[in-house]
């Protein structure tokens, strides 16, 4: 099965891009720590509006904050992975 989800993807993707702005985080905290909220709320909205559309694993994955496995799953395409629930 082919995951093809680019908006929950390129959310994924700005999460770890701002975890990993150390020069924002040492700079402004605050900012830091907004713009995490920001992009979190919104990986939740994107997973709600989806929720019926995706595949098990990828709606754990979801459901449980590992961010970082679905984002994984999404960029090999979802290989190996079940039909939706």
């Amino acid at each position: 099965m082919s995951l093809d989800f680019p908006t929950l993807k390129s959310l994924l993707q700005k999460r770890l891009a701002v975890i990993g702005d150390h020069a924002l985080r040492d700079a402004d905290p605050a900012s830091h720590l907004t713009a995490l909220q920001e992009v979190s709320e919104a990986i939740e909205t994107e997973h709600q509006r989806l929720r019926g559309s995706l595949p098990g694993r990828l709606r754990h994955f979801l459901e449980q904050a590992s961010y970082q496995k679905a984002l994984a799953l999404l960029e090999d395409g979802g290989a190996g992975i079940e039909g939706p629930h």
